[in-house]
């Protein structure tokens, strides 16, 4: 099998999302010219060669990161699934054990600064800063996600959002009364004065056309903190994890469960203050 066709093949897959696409892509370019240095092929690729190639990202001439190891490993297995099929994906655990790092969690009142900031200003485009931030908080959403939303996505009588997330997943996310007030406001005083043509997305540029994901970063250097501040309000508002990880779209509780780490952090912080015996 060419492995170059294989993974031109496999990029091109419509469930991978851009930022996929470009990672996957340099990662799997990486592992082809390995494969092309050890004149193996990728019907060879098997335990011992992936392995292998483990080990040799692990050197110190390389210095990867365990996180950079890990990602390169899915790359090739999603390769190897995709070209040569389940069975042939090597199942051993090869990644090197990744630090747990905390989220970064902006505290309430950092969100409503950054809301009341974006839309200190009078006309559209501060009418749609304030509800895209306050949107992305109020329903936990990646900066893709919030993007991608599209008119018929939101209903405002029942205050939901139909979102589109990672793998072409769905979910419907409720959002709150300010989320739903700021958007009800940029719909009727914002949105028509940028419309230009037949476009159905929600957040639109000053050219009328969708806004992608800069636009976000210019708002909020990290905007994925506003996800991450989601999710810890919710739990310390008392929400499961379970429940949090269907709102997250999380594919496995595992991923969510870093949350609860977020909130001993603050059940530590509680009884140092409060406790006699602390």
């Amino acid at each position: 099998m060419d492995t170059r066709a294989a993974i031109d093949r496999f990029l091109a897959s419509p469930g991978l999302s851009d930022a996929t696409r470009r990672a996957y892509g340099a990662d799997l370019r990486d592992f082809a010219a390995w494969l092309r240095e050890h004149e193996l092929a990728l019907d060879d690729v098997d335990v011992r060669t992936l392995a292998a190639y483990t080990s040799e990202l692990g050197r110190a001439r390389r210095g990867l990161a365990p996180t950079t190891i890990a990602r390169r490993l899915s790359a090739v297995r999603s390769l190897v699934r995709h070209a040569l099929g389940p069975s042939r994906v090597p199942d051993a655990a090869l990644a090197p054990s990744r630090p747990r790092r905390l989220p970064e969690t902006p505290a309430l009142e950092e969100v409503e600064r950054a809301v009341d900031a974006a839309g200190s200003d009078e006309g559209p485009l501060a009418l749609r800063d304030a509800a895209l931030l306050e949107l992305v908080y109020s329903c936990g959403l990646r900066s893709a996600e919030a993007v991608a939303l599209d008119l018929g996505d939101v209903d405002l009588d029942r205050e939901h959002l139909h979102v589109r997330g990672k793998g072409g997943k769905e979910r419907l996310v409720p959002f709150g009364e300010e989320a739903a007030w700021l958007l009800a406001r940029w719909l009727r005083d914002g949105r028509p004065a940028l419309a230009r043509g037949a476009c159905d997305a929600l957040f639109l540029s000053v050219r009328g056309k969708r806004l992608d994901t800069s636009m976000l970063r210019r708002l909020l250097p990290n905007p994925h903190r506003l996800r991450h501040a989601y999710a810890t309000h919710l739990l310390e508002g008392g929400a499961d994890l379970r429940t949090i990880q269907e709102l997250l779209g999380h594919a496995s509780l595992s991923t969510t469960q870093v949350y609860s780490h977020v909130d001993a952090r603050r059940l530590r912080r509680v009884y140092d203050r409060a406790h006699p015996r602390s």
